[in-house]
């Protein structure tokens, strides 16, 4: 057995430890580019499987709600294969997901296609839930936001690729179709709309290669594996005398803030090429919205890089962001046009530092809970399948513009946390010091 060594800072400046950071910038890169598939799929998936805003949003719910069920077999999961090998795992699942996309495309039934998703997002919970706390801990909390606002770079660089490339291909055309449409006879418009589902089946061909290719990679890594079940108790670690999960108020409602922190970012890159649509926007100009919001993210983690904990601390830019938040929304609801959709699409910038804080001061001190405590983390995702899902319910209701109401009091929440709710429970600020076997 090899002698089991901390992953200080120190060690992460080495050479040999450059390569972890790569690896899982890459799986980051994955994340953002499936999951912001999703802003094209729900207008794609209005026209070609003709649908209302309602049923349209269940694009989102059925990728996210998989967060939720998944969370706690990927516990499981970690703690039979490890970190790396469940990463190869997460691919392996994402690329079935995929491959159910393409029967969903040849029959261009909805409910098959809300399958794939699913599968997707079970995938996607499974990696996320072993590398983000991967990245967390390897290395010192008080700048995990940091590391974490370096993995978001590759993130959001592929969530305003994905929706361009996806768009492109998709939506080429699509606001003539809809007035085409219009005048087809039922044989004729039931084949103009097989053509628009078969058009998917390309790009999600493509995306199944990649993910295979990478599990492999990931598989037959030098990864080195983190023991989150050995602590270092000298360091006077919070889950030194803690039996249970539910021992740590700061992580339960952490739960909670991330539940309405993914529910905003998923509600503002989702619905804002559909809210450009409904205002009588072009989708071939509203495709761009969604990476708007996206460029807006990016800026915002390299001022995380830059400035965290060195000028401002993790607190501080959740609470700054929950502000700028509630802000944008306002502007958003009380104007009209192009100023509303950009200040939707600003909300990127509000979103970005978020996750970034949010998880590092959600998981401090957790230890050997750690695994345990980052899949109830990741059923906070889930928050991305609902909060579409009323805000579609809403715009139905109401009408687009007015359904973002539904954004107020999520900033509202996540401000709190930033405030107060983050330090429920913690009496020390010293944090666990994981071991890399």
């Amino acid at each position: 057995m090899s002698k089991a060594i901390h992953a200080s800072s120190t060690e992460l400046t080495k050479p040999a430890s450059i390569s972890p950071i790569y690896i899982i910038g890459a799986l980051f890169f994955v994340f953002g580019f499936i999951t912001w598939l999703n802003s094209v799929l729900i207008p794609y998936l209005k026209i070609a499987c003709q649908l209302n805003n309602l049923e349209a949003f269940f694009v989102a719910f059925a990728f996210y709600i998989a967060y939720l069920v998944m969370a706690l077999p990927s516990t499981w999961l970690l703690n039979k294969m490890g970190f790396k090998n469940g990463m190869a795992a997460g691919l392996v699942i994402i690329g079935i997901g995929a491959v159910i996309f393409i029967p969903a495309a040849l029959t261009r039934f909805y409910l098959l296609f809300l399958l794939g998703l699913f599968v997707q997002g079970a995938g996607l919970a499974i990696l996320q839930s072993a590398s983000n706390p991967y990245i967390t801990i390897l290395g010192p909390i008080e700048s995990a936001a940091k590391r974490i606002s370096i993995m978001g770079i590759f993130n959001k660089v592929a969530a305003g690729i994905a929706p361009i490339i996806l768009g492109t291909i998709t939506l080429k055309d699509a606001d003539q179709l809809k007035v085409k449409l219009l005048k087809l006879s039922p044989f004729e418009k039931q084949a103009e709309l097989t053509t628009l589902a078969h058009k998917v089946i390309l790009p999600y061909t493509a995306i199944i290669v990649v993910l295979l290719i990478l599990a492999v990679a990931i598989y037959y890594s030098t990864l080195p594996e983190i023991d989150t079940n050995k602590e270092d108790v000298t360091e006077g670690a919070l889950a030194a005398n803690k039996t249970s999960i539910f021992q740590f108020p700061h992580l339960l409602l952490g739960v909670l803030t991330i539940f309405f922190y993914v529910g905003v970012e998923v509600l503002a890159g989702d619905s804002v090429i559909n809210y450009a649509s409904s205002i009588g926007i072009p989708l071939t100009t509203a495709k761009f919205f969604a990476t708007c919001t996206f460029s807006g993210m990016l800026a915002g983690y390299v001022v995380g890089i830059i400035c965290i904990p060195k000028y401002f601390t993790q607190q501080s830019a959740l609470k700054v962001s929950a502000i700028i938040g509630v802000i944008f929304s306002l502007i958003a609801i009380f104007t009209h046009g192009y100023v509303s959709v950009f200040f939707i699409a600003f909300l990127g910038i509000a979103n970005s530092l978020m996750w970034p804080a949010l998880w590092p001061l959600a998981i401090s001190g957790l230890g050997k809970f750690t695994k345990m405590g980052s899949s109830l983390l990741i059923m906070g995702v889930a928050g991305g399948g609902v909060m579409p899902v009323l805000y579609g319910f809403l715009s139905d209701k109401f009408n687009s513009r007015e359904a973002y109401w539904i954004l107020i009091p999520c900033y509202l929440v996540i401000f709190y946390y930033a405030v107060k709710g983050h330090k429920a429970g913690i009496n020390s600020n010293k944090a666990i010091s994981p071991i890399i076997s």
